[in-house]
């Protein structure tokens, strides 16, 4: 079957958070955009559900806040660890200068499906879902388009840009030859589900005991529950059973611990392969690497859907003119890079230093000390020490704002 061929004047391989944001805003802006999502739709199992104030600062500035505030959602306005007998407050987003002082964990597809209706007001995006990306397509050493697969065949998508934003396991990325260095996680991270009651909390929770790092975040009547291991070591614990995985469940989350048979199978636990990592250049004439295909971000304060949010506004604020005029060059490219190579690096070196100094060694030698750890003890002790990572991970270190135009919308039946 021949190919087929659409011409568009950017190309955004990936459905997710940031390759949304920056389809909607680049359309909005009056370029003409093809977005490319490999899936029917946006339901995916453990996707990251936290939408961090500087999300929900950029949604006021887009006039959709209240409206987005509106879906199914609950509020953090504070981050809590619990350790022993210890509840601590580790992060307070009181006091951040945002419309909204608290994390929204929010299904991520309902956010996709939002920013998705959202766009599709603008003449100028076009979604095709079930369009897998499996090739770039080149002309002298420049990236003119994609070859992808569909249902009905191969499509050709040739545009003046192409932009990677089909996240860590990136096929774009793959296909580029850009380098990149790894950082290393020293963790995993098992996520399983279990029904919430009424009466439980409401609010998310980490909890800290004898080695063993645990995770719930609210989603309604589910607890999304997640277990930090050990890199590698999921297989170990499958070998000791899952009786003694629900056992250990059960002992990190009393209040759930009628709740541990829930999980009846190894089946109904995924488990998420940490890596840290990021492109040394994220660019060539063409293309454009953007969240986390540019840079994978460890689950560490759950900034990696924020940061590649922010990623994709700064590039819909450098690239909008250049693409309606039909010259990106390379040098805007490195523009893009450049604003947001700095935010990417202290972000990750947060991560790791945590990662390396905190998590990693709680991991391989579990502590008998009773008391908290020291960076627990301290916010614990010092109130004012919480801002501190209330304003890494409520705002980040160069939080976005939405410079480009609106064109006029197309009329709300479309």
């Amino acid at each position: 079957m021949a190919a087929r061929t659409i011409t568009t004047q950017c190309c955004i391989a990936g459905g997710g958070p940031a390759g949304m944001m920056l389809g909607l805003l680049l359309a909005r802006a009056g370029v003409d955009v093809t977005v490319l999502e490999k899936h029917a739709d946006f339901l995916r199992d453990f996707r990251g559900d936290t939408i961090h104030p500087s999300t929900l600062e950029l949604m006021h500035e887009l006039g959709w806040m209240d409206e987005l505030l509106a879906l199914p959602h609950t509020k953090a306005p504070v981050l809590r660890f619990q350790s022993g007998t210890h509840d601590v407050v580790v992060g307070d987003f009181n006091h951040l200068p945002t419309h909204a002082r608290y994390i929204a964990f929010m299904p991520q597809w309902d956010l996709l499906d939002f920013l998705a209706r959202k766009a599709s007001a603008w003449p100028g995006f076009h979604l095709h879902r079930r369009t897998e990306v499996t090739d770039l397509l080149r002309d002298k050493g420049q990236v003119v388009g994609v070859q992808a697969r569909t249902p009905e065949g191969t499509l050709e998508v040739r545009a003046p840009l192409v932009v990677a934003a089909d996240g860590r396991s990136s096929a774009v990325r793959k296909h580029s030859g850009l380098q990149v260095d790894e950082l290393g996680a020293p963790m995993d991270v098992l996520w399983f589900r279990v029904s919430r009651k009424p009466g439980d909390p409401s609010e998310p929770m980490g909890r800290f005991e004898r080695g063993q790092i645990f995770i719930l975040i609210n989603r309604g009547d589910q607890w999304q529950c997640g277990r930090v291991i050990e890199k590698g070591a999921f297989e170990s614990l499958r070998q000791r059973g899952l009786d003694a995985f629900q056992n250990d469940f059960a002992q990190l989350a009393p209040f759930m611990a009628d709740r541990a048979r829930e999980i009846s199978s190894w089946d109904d636990v995924k488990l998420l392969t940490v890596r840290v990592d990021r492109l040394r250049t994220w660019y060539q004439p063409g293309l454009l690497c953007i969240g986390d295909a540019a840079h994978a971000m460890s689950p560490v304060g759950g900034v990696g859907i924020n940061l590649a949010v922010q990623d994709a506004v700064a590039a819909a604020n450098l690239l909008a003119a250049p693409l309606r005029q039909g010259r990106v060059t390379p040098q805007d490219l490195r523009r893009v890079q450049q604003r947001r190579e700095l935010p990417t690096r202290l972000t990750q070196s947060v991560q790791v230093f945590i990662q390396d100094r905190v998590l990693g060694p709680a991991l391989q030698t579990p502590s008998t000390r009773k008391g908290l750890p020291l960076p627990l003890w301290l916010v614990q002790h010092v109130p004012a020490l919480r801002r501190v990572p209330a304003r890494i991970v409520g705002m980040g270190f160069r939080p976005e704002h939405v410079r480009t135009p609106a064109t006029p919308a197309a009329s709300p039946s479309r």
